[in-house]
């Protein structure tokens, strides 16, 4: 499997090759999460089961489930899969669609830039903080935070200068159903 297979070409016109291999990473972290996530609550439960339990599991699920909706996250943004106002702005051309696009955009790189900001003085403030029994640092897990804010900002700033060279207007936007396969 290449990492052209996970890159969409959705929206192509929005997004820097040289950042398609950072796409595909973020796909994989993502699914090895999901994966770890769903692995470790199904080892928790049958150990319990079992009368054995791992508590160290609690541990490990936590972790995948942050870094994997926090990276999620950030793949979601560059793959235009978050929620925004794809609909609303589908219907319009013009002046009109590149504010509206702009805007929507703006909006998610400023939740981006204050995911970082925060992000690294939670992860800061964490450093001195573990989880008993294991004693793992609290910044293993807050760590995904601003990691995600600083990969959200800059999908938002290749957006906003691709559409604002080429255009927000794609192929897509003419089908209803483009993308979904």
């Amino acid at each position: 499997m290449n990492s052209q297979s996970l890159v969409i070409p959705r929206h192509r016109h929005l997004k820097w090759k040289a950042l398609d291999p950072l796409e595909a990473v973020l796909m994989v972290l993502c699914g090895a999460s999901i994966g770890g996530f769903a692995l470790s609550v199904f080892c928790d439960v049958m150990t319990r089961e079992l009368g054995a339990p791992w508590l160290w599991l609690q541990l490990a699920t936590t972790g995948f489930f942050a870094w994997g909706v926090f990276i999620g996250m950030a793949v979601a943004t560059r793959r235009l899969d978050h929620l925004n106002l794809v609909e609303i702005t589908k219907g319009i051309s013009g002046p009109k669609r590149c504010f509206m696009e702009i805007f929507n955009r703006l909006i998610v790189l400023i939740v981006g830039l204050a995911m970082l900001v925060f992000g690294i003085q939670n992860f800061l403030n964490d450093m001195g903080s573990f989880r008993a029994p294991s004693l793992i640092p609290l910044s293993t897990y807050t760590a995904s935070v601003p990691i995600s804010g600083a990969l959200i900002t800059l999908f938002c700033i290749e957006q906003i200068i691709n559409g604002w060279r080429h255009g927000f207007e794609g192929p897509e936007d003419k089908d209803d159903f483009a993308g979904i396969t």
